[in-house]
């Protein structure tokens, strides 16, 4: 098991640490913890045998996988703290942060490093995330590695770096789009005569169903579209209706201006 330490241990970097434990990637005690303030980590975290620390620079010492889980605005001086320290030859830089990429962690840490970049969702709370990892120059073994790392959180898929602000669309404000779609459904489902808390648990069911139908049948979603929808039938109607008030075009449109978006705040 590698030793690994999770530098900024937030929603995103607790997430990762119990998702390690819990498929058994990694030990309790393998893992070392940081945060400015020990207060801030839930003390069932610490009483599941991580290693917690508020230095930076000691908590790396031994570590073979380093995760940076910090926000942006603080990655600058948790660089500076462990650049001399950090062993290019045997630690891996992970990154989650957003909108920092490879070259400008490696241009404090020294060209030699190998860094990867992670973006993971909100998801990952309940590990079931999705997240896209990728790098300019890093080893297969080591992108190997990182996705072997983050399918304890859920899925992961491999993409160009330059690639990462539009899947942050996708992905990150994915989420808000597909909850957005499920709130519409519950509403729908008031319209037409069910109590408001039945008509979204109905719809949260069915969305979930879809969804498990695409990943277990590795299947289309048009080929499912067609097994419900028949000549003249009730699915076809209501499809055709969503259609004509743009339904698809709209949601397109919206991956597309938040990736336009993204693109605009990551190069502020």
């Amino acid at each position: 098991m590698p030793k690994i330490t999770i530098i900024g241990s937030g929603n995103i970097g607790l997430s990762l640490a119990r998702g390690l434990v819990n498929k058994h990637y990694s030990s309790p005690t393998d893992i070392t913890l940081t945060r400015r303030s020990l207060k801030n980590i839930p003390s069932e975290v610490v009483s599941m045998g991580f290693d917690v620390s508020e230095d930076n620079i000691s908590a790396i010492a031994g570590a073979e996988i380093v995760v940076l889980a910090v926000l942006p605005q603080q990655l600058d001086q948790v660089l500076d703290q462990i650049a001399p320290v950090v062993v290019a030859e045997r630690q891996l830089i992970v990154s989650v942060i957003s909108g920092v990429s490879c070259m400008d962690i490696r241009n404090k840490l020294g060209d030699t490093s190998q860094v990867i970049r992670a973006m993971p969702n909100t998801a990952i709370a309940i590990g079931q995330s999705m997240t896209c990892i990728a790098s300019d120059k890093a080893s297969e073994h080591h992108m190997e590695e990182v996705t072997r790392l983050f399918e304890t959180v859920g899925s992961v898929v491999t993409i160009n770096e330059d690639l990462m602000t539009s899947a942050t669309a996708l992905c990150a404000c994915g989420i808000a789009f597909f909850l957005r779609s499920i709130r519409a459904a519950s509403q729908g489902g008031v319209e037409i005569g069910f109590h408001a808390h039945d008509a979204l648990k109905m719809a949260i069911q069915t969305a979930k169903g879809a969804a498990d139908l695409l990943l277990q049948m590795q299947s289309h979603p048009e080929s499912e579209i067609d097994k419900v929808t028949s000549p003249k039938g009730c699915t076809i109607a209501g499809l055709n209706e969503m259609e004509h008030y743009g339904f698809s075009s709209a949601f397109i449109k919206g991956i597309k201006l938040s990736a336009e978006r993204a693109g605009g705040l990551y190069k502020d």
